[in-house]
């Protein structure tokens, strides 16, 4: 998830820094309750109130499904609204909007879905097949300013990346209601993972009045969104406090069991911590420090997860080259950084090293084989390879003094993590200054956007199940490649996959293995680790589960035991 952007929710919630989208194996990532998932589950009202009171570690930038690009947006757009499928606990596909599975062409270009009659927006409009022409149309429309229309429907929804550029018009995108129940894509390529990706905020519906009814002030306010989801959001004090509630709309409310989801902004831990020992909330994040103090808490529950975090090296800084741009520069940032300090005592929250870009057990091969087993391990840390690598740099640049910036977010163990980072860096590599620039969550995002950084601190969770949605981001001028990364091997490699080799499942593995190894090989990014999340949570939280992609977590649901609470 530029969830990217992504931004991940889980770690934005005590980092504020990940780039989002977006949150697994081809299995769940872990769940967060206990619970089956199930709409059955025995507790329900009987056991009290059905009510969650969580921390949320900053506000959210959009409630606007098309604009949607980061953690926050994309955990709670999709808790209010529903696409064409929903991810189960289990990876796989349930029911959204769509019955059944689609229809496929022979040649894998055209899929046909079938709507259910029964599913309606709050205000008791039906959902329609022209409600996701027109959700569609506008995300990639230029003049909405989507990022996430272009890269995901780019190269994947027949016309996507024209209709973008504006060298065709928004109905010639590859999609068109049939009719009222009966909803047509053409694609322009075969793309193994399409159904994984209607999951996502960006392929959700819109109602066309309403939204331009809203004009300028649609999503802006609790009163200025429509639901057609489990929840809706009635409550937004911007950088305060959020809160959902069950839709009574919803075509399948019978399952929802939640009556209501409170979000409160915290930053700090120990506030957190505090209001969770108080009984304010049911569920708070946790740095290393306290992970010490009370990982033997019978509420103490770590949660793996499927975010990749790295630092990202750019080259080329608002139109000037920057010191990153030397090979030989980048591969001694790489290798400075003592990794298993950093996931064993500044982040200390079950989190593991990380020496390439793909997650461990995030995808396997046809093989059988998980892809980080059979890539191994890439980009290690490594000092004394840093230091010769660093004086070679100095050499080429002409340089005994170089000054770089990190940017990253302004939460407590962000904080922590930047000065570990800086001092490995200006440790081993004589002559260096590290700059650290800590600013809030959505100015890091616009200074990402902008490129406007030496080194981010930068993440990424899957938007959908596939190796694609990793590989994908350091294309040539790619929607997310903001650190002026370009290589015509891996660009040639990551177009096969999506290509040439589409359907042929071993070649297009090795397509992306091969990409990777080069983008190690180049030093483009200096991977750090995968992302594991601890937390204090009540037992009354049942039912909640974290997504392998997507959203992290999924309340539709999930229930509250309170007798469990009072045990």
């Amino acid at each position: 998830m530029r969830k990217s952007n992504w931004l991940l929710l889980a770690l934005v919630l005590v980092l504020s820094s990940f780039l989002a989208a977006c949150s697994g194996g081809s299995n769940s990532s872990g769940g967060s309750g206990g619970g089956e998932g199930s709409g059955d589950s025995a507790s329900g009202s009987a056991n009290g109130d059905q009510v969650y009171n969580l921390t949320i570690g900053d506000e959210i930038p959009s409630m606007d499904s098309s604009l949607a690009d980061d953690q926050y947006g994309i955990q709670w757009t999709s808790e209010i609204q529903e696409g064409l499928y929903r991810l189960a606990e289990d990876g796989s596909l349930a029911e959204g909007i769509a019955t059944g599975d689609p229809e496929v062409s022979e040649d894998g270009l055209t899929w046909t879905f079938t709507l259910r009659e029964d599913a309606e927006w709050e205000n008791g409009d039906p959902v329609t097949a022209n409600d996701f022409v027109y959700a569609w149309q506008r995300a990639i429309n230029p003049d909405t300013g989507s990022e996430y229309g272009p890269y995901m429907m780019g190269g994947v929804i027949k016309n996507a990346t024209a209709v973008n550029t504006g060298e065709a018009e928004l109905d010639e995108l590859g999609v068109k209601a049939v009719d009222d129940y009966t909803l047509e894509v053409q694609l322009e390529k075969p793309v193994p993972y399409f159904e994984s990706l209607t999951t996502f905020p960006t392929f959700m519906p819109l109602n066309q009045k309403f939204v331009e009814e809203q004009g300028e002030n649609y999503a802006l306010e609790a009163d200025n969104l429509l639901s057609n989801g489990p929840f809706k959001m009635t409550e937004w004090n911007h950088g305060s406090t959020m809160q959902f509630v069950k839709n009574d709309t919803y075509w399948d409310a019978d399952t929802v069991q939640l009556e209501e989801i409170n979000l409160q902004v915290v930053k700090d831990t120990a506030t957190g911590v505090n209001l969770y020992d108080t009984g304010a909330v049911d569920r708070t994040s946790l740095t290393a420090e306290f992970v010490d103090q009370r990982i033997n808490d019978e509420d103490y529950l770590p949660v793996p997860d499927m975010a990749s975090w790295y630092l990202k090296l750019n080259q080329n800084r608002m139109g000037e080259e920057t010191p990153l741009a030397n090979e030989n520069a980048r591969k001694a940032v790489a290798q400075a950084i003592d990794k298993d300090g950093l996931v064993n005592v500044v982040l200390n929250n079950g989190s593991t090293v990380s020496n390439g870009l793909m997650p461990k057990d995030f995808v396997k091969g046809p093989d059988g084989k998980d892809f980080r087993e059979t890539n191994g391990d890439l980009l290690t840390y490594d000092a004394e390879a840093a230091k010769e690598a660093w004086a070679t740099a100095k050499e080429e640049l002409g340089q005994d003094e170089i000054t770089l910036e990190i940017l990253t977010g302004d939460t407590d163990l962000s904080t922590q993590m930047v000065d570990y980072l800086k001092e490995q860096l200006e440790t081993n590599l004589e002559g260096l200054t590290v700059d650290v620039m800590q600013v809030p969550f959505q100015q890091r995002l616009d200074l990402d956007t902008a490129g406007d950084f030496d080194i981010e601190v930068s993440g990424w969770g899957p938007d959908y199940i596939d190796p694609y949605t990793f590989m994908n981001l350091f294309v040539t001028d790619g929607e997310n490649n903001r650190m002026a990364y370009s290589s015509e091997e891996y660009d040639s490699l990551v177009e096969q996959a999506s290509t040439d080799n589409a359907t042929n499942p071993e070649a297009r593995w090795q397509n992306f293995l091969d990409a990777e190894k080069v983008l190690l090989e180049d030093a483009a990014i200096a991977p750090l680790y995968q992302a594991g999340y601890s937390y204090l949570q009540s037992p009354k939280l049942q039912g909640v589960f974290s997504n392998p992609a997507g959203n992290d977590f999924e309340y539709k649901w999930a229930y509250a035991d309170n007798a469990a609470a009072e045990e």
